[in-house]
């Protein structure tokens, strides 16, 4: 209406604002669209709890129960309303102030410090909406947090010589590698806020660097943080089991040992084909991987993943904000 959304009355017209038509054309939608596979996969994982043989018929009803629990606080109305209230909150204590201070833009005047009727719907609407998304995804985080905490407490059936080194624990990295469309969608408005800054404002990729990288980081140790919530568990079957079978094996060798090497045998007993070189190194690979156990469920392919949805976005800004004669010359000079 006042000639902001396209056209040449300010230099940024709303059209061509990549930080606000990537935050509500793809971060927004994202948000919203991942809830489904998301809980999919939640109720995926809580199954496997009882298939996989975790949950003993003894803990059942316990683990039943935890799962009741974080359903009920899950539906529940006054969480979501106090994410409401939290989202509008900052317009009550914040000064309103133009998107890009240093250039005309639709939002608002860059001298005047006035803010357009589109910025005051952006401000005083689309802002909190986005925020209640924001929170509502953090308050769904720590539900499941808390319901790996109290699982993992009760009296699961752990094996501490699990091949997934995480004592049988090791399916939860799914559940982080989920939320990869929740890292693209913040990787995707913090690099469009940086995009906006170079095409704008007169910022250089060097000097956006740090943001990048601190997102890239912190959406990684974000999405660990729920996991680590078992790890004093881990750390106690670890410990338990490297005093367990440091024992067993201990006294198996030291049977082979006699046997074979100070020759106490049955006249006339073989090595070759004997089933005791294969005990001593299926035990001796037991020990091995009690040994290389992790306290963090989490595998290489998920946080790999979690690297590439935060990298993409930055890529493609990395990618426009270089020159294409420098990008070629990096390209020849790669291939020698």
């Amino acid at each position: 209406m006042q000639g902001k959304a396209y056209g040449t009355s300010v230099k940024v017209v709303f059209l061509r604002d990549i930080a606000v038509n990537v935050r509500f054309l793809i971060a927004v939608p994202i948000l919203i669209l991942a809830e489904s596979g998301i809980d999919k996969t939640w109720r995926l994982l809580v199954h496997h709890f009882l298939q996989s043989g975790l949950v003993t018929e003894k803990e059942r009803p316990a683990f039943e129960a935890i799962i009741a629990k974080t359903i009920r606080w899950r539906d529940r109305v006054w969480p979501e309303a106090v994410m409401v209230l939290l989202a509008f909150l900052p317009l009550l204590f914040t000064r309103t102030e133009p998107l890009m201070s240093t250039v005309s833009n639709w939002h608002g005047g860059a001298i005047s410090g006035t803010i357009s009727p589109a910025g005051r719907w952006f401000n005083l609407i689309a802002t909190p909406v986005f925020r209640f998304l924001l929170m509502r995804w953090i308050w769904r985080m720590a539900l499941w947090t808390s319901f790996l905490w109290r699982a993992a407490r009760l009296n699961l059936y752990y094996v501490a010589t699990h091949s997934d080194l995480a004592a049988g624990l090791g399916f939860l990295s799914e559940g982080q590698k989920a939320f990869s469309p929740i890292v693209f969608a913040g990787g995707s408005v913090i690099a469009a806020q940086v995009a906006n800054a170079i095409l704008y404002e007169g910022a250089t990729l060097s000097s956006q660097k740090l943001p990048m990288i601190a997102y890239g980081v912190l959406a990684i140790l974000c999405l660990l943080a729920p996991l680590t919530v078992v790890s004093p568990v881990l750390f106690k079957i670890k410990r338990r089991a490297l005093r367990e079978y440091g024992a067993l094996v201990t006294k198996h060798n030291q049977l082979f040992d006699q046997k074979w090497i100070l020759e106490e045998r049955e006249p006339g007993e073989q090595m070759l084909g004997h089933p005791d070189a294969s005990s001593l190194v299926d035990l001796g690979s037991s020990f091995t991987v009690v040994r290389q156990m992790g306290l963090v469920p989490i595998d290489k392919p998920t946080l790999i993943i979690l690297a590439i949805s935060a990298a993409i976005p930055m890529i493609a800004v990395a990618l426009y904000a270089t020159p294409t004669n420098e990008l070629i010359h990096m390209v020849l000079k790669m291939l020698g």
